[in-house]
């Protein structure tokens, strides 16, 4: 999950254009062999029973199943079943959501997406008891519960939920809330993605999807970079007023949801879901944005600089360096790329990383109606994870693909878990990403031995860095404005217009003009729609990753070992714990000056070059 960036269809730099080579697209029949086959049918239709089984064999009774001096195993045999149910449910979603992925526009994967979550929802109703229940039991009995074989092989999931319990309604109200939710926030997402999917940029007489609009912005043509900008602000406008009430209705639903559970700051239920304190990420955010003048405007200013001009346009942002020729990657250079790095680092990860490639477990090639960007999804730990790139390419297509091999390597390391604690939280979810990132990074710097292409690789690597920190923490400051504000009523367009250019030139700085058409570019980032709050994830696992590398560059003999510890951990210990064996502390401010001292650093080297 990258970019500029989103979560599950979130925009990518890759077009369409100029890439001809024969790319992979995924092997779905791993899942089921099709929309229609028996397989898929008959585990659909057995979910809604199997739930209901469930329930009548445990709603109710786990006060007194937890009180029984075999409590322990009693309870551990329904937690075993109710995962299996999960794996279940989520091979079933999974299936439907990447069928849809694969062509969002297609009215018939809509349908058949939008009755998949309609029918799970309905069948996972019945399990909301279960939670609730184990929630309510007598803190000090729970605390011996957990303790107890063979309950205890479970003891991570149970206090992970348990941290759910001051936020958690009664029955009714949360069986409520979450059959709501596929008429509520699951609709509204869903027109998001098929609204975007949708829209058409003219760009000299031709009408592009989004993806090939926005690469674009890369081109080495400033003419073709503003006529891309152009076509952007046009359609965006456009469409401004669909994109203001989306935005506007799932701020006050998500109000609602919060006001009712009683959380206090319009991020605390990310911060919960994350497993991560707040003042850690106040402690994160406080840091980047004192950092901006160091990072974002002194970098721009410098690349203003190099393109001769006091101030870049807000298209020529991510532009090439002008004087160094960028050519077009095959993918099998990409793909070996990524692998020799991995294998450089750890055999085992290039094994686990080759088998995307040689077991069709990637889906490259651009589409009309594909999902835009890129993402690594698990499905379930019975299967394996699938990536979803948009392949065309650029330089930054090659760390794209870098970056969702680590999440599915990491997945695939995790999945030994089981459905209830394989996935992990968000700030831990983009380490192993962002370090393949890095890794690959490294391989290919190390391997340039021309100064200009050395000189723009690195300026790609700063620009990703800033991408990566400096614009997800204006993003995570947009989104507080925004939900703070719509507490006291609906934004219009313009008053979020407002807010983003605020936000966009408190972190770019004075070196980018944010001339008029920019203000909507708030309208296509899809981590606001799918996922509030996200974004702090990114810098997060970004000056994560930095401090790892450095801890990995002064070869500790056992940073491998530790490092493949933590992937495998998957979301059974928090984050104080994981970093530990790397003598690393996140709660510690000073932690996160190491991170972005490294950028600082790579701005220095650029500068030195001239």
């Amino acid at each position: 999950m990258r970019g500029d960036k989103g979560i599950t269809f979130q925009p990518g730099a890759a077009g369409a254009a100029e890439h001809s080579e024969s790319l992979p697209e995924w092997n779905l029949t791993h899942l089921y062999p099709a929309m229609d086959s028996e397989g898929y049918l008959k585990d659909l239709a057995a979910l809604e029973p199997a739930c209901r089984r469930f329930a009548e064999a445990y709603r109710g009774k786990i006060a007194e199943i937890a009180q029984r001096r075999d409590g322990a195993e009693r309870l551990t045999e329904a937690i075993r079943e109710y995962e299996s149910i999960e794996d279940r449910l989520g091979r079933v979603i999974s299936y439907a959501g990447l069928v849809y992925a694969s062509d969002t526009t297609d009215p018939a994967r809509g349908k058949f997406y939008g009755d998949a979550q309609e029918k799970i929802t309905a069948a996972s109703s019945e399990l909301i008891f279960f939670q609730l229940e184990l929630n309510r039991l007598d803190d000090d009995l729970f605390a011996t519960l957990v303790l107890t074989r063979p309950l205890n092989q479970f003891a991570p999931w149970l206090e992970d939920i348990r941290k759910e319990k001051p936020y958690q309604l009664d029955d009714r109200i949360e069986q409520l809330f979450h059959e709501k939710s596929v008429s509520g926030r699951a609709a509204w997402n869903r027109l998001f993605d098929e609204t975007i999917a949708a829209l058409r940029f003219t760009i000299d007489g031709k009408e592009l999807t989004l993806e090939p609009t926005l690469n674009f912005m890369q081109d080495r043509d400033e003419a073709k970079r503003r006529a891309a900008a152009e076509a952007l602000t046009k359609t965006f406008r456009d469409n401004i007023r669909t994109f203001a009430l989306i935005t506007n209705t799932l701020a006050k639903d998500k109000e609602i949801s919060d006001r009712w559970r009683g959380f206090e700051d319009v991020a605390d239920s990310r911060h919960l879901a994350n497993r991560v304190e707040r003042e850690v990420v106040d402690a994160l955010v406080e840091a980047v944005r004192a950092a901006y003048p160091r990072l974002s405007h002194r970098y721009y200013a410098l690349k203003a600089k190099w393109f001769g001009k006091d101030q870049l346009e807000f298209w020529d942002r991510n532009a090439p360096l002008p004087t160094v020729e960028q050519r077009t990657i095959p993918w099998n250079e990409a793909r070996d790329t990524v692998l020799d790095a991995y294998r450089g680092f750890a055999p085992e990860m290039a094994a686990i990383a080759k088998r995307f490639f040689d077991e069709g477990w990637i889906d490259a090639p651009v589409r009309p109606g594909k999902a835009p960007g890129a993402f690594a999804h698990p499905t379930v730990p019975s299967s394996h994870p699938y990536v979803l790139v948009n392949y065309q390419g650029k330089p930054r297509d090659v760390m794209t693909l870098a970056h969702e091999l680590g999440h599915g390597v990491h997945q695939v390391l995790a999945a030994p878990n089981g459905a209830l604690m394989a996935p992990t939280p968000l700030t831990l979810a983009e380490t192993a990403s962002v370090f393949g990132e890095m890794l690959t990074f490294r391989k290919v710097l190390s391997g340039t031995t021309d100064p200009r292409q050395k000189k723009a690789l690195l300026a790609g690597k700063v620009e990703d860095m800033i991408n990566t920190v400096v614009r997800q923490i204006a993003f995570y400051t947009f989104e507080r404005k925004v939900h703070t504000a719509r507490k006291e009523g609906e934004l219009t367009a313009d008053q979020l217009n407002d807010i983003w250019m605020s936000v966009q030139a408190e972190s770019l700085g004075p070196s980018i003009r944010l001339g008029e058409g920019y203000e909507v570019y708030w309208s296509y980032i899809p981590h606001f729609i799918h996922s509030p709050f996200y974004v702090y994830a990114y810098a997060f696992g970004d000056c994560l990753v930095n401090s790892l590398y450095g801890v990995y560059q002064k070869a500790d003999p056992k940073f491998v070992e530790n490092y493949f510890a933590l992937l495998k951990a998957g979301g059974t210990k928090h984050h104080s714990e994981l970093l530990a064996p790397f003598g690393l502390d996140a709660r510690d401010p000073a932690f996160w000056q190491i991170g972005l001292g490294m950028i600082e650093g790579m701005i220095a080297e650029l500068e030195a070059m001239g």
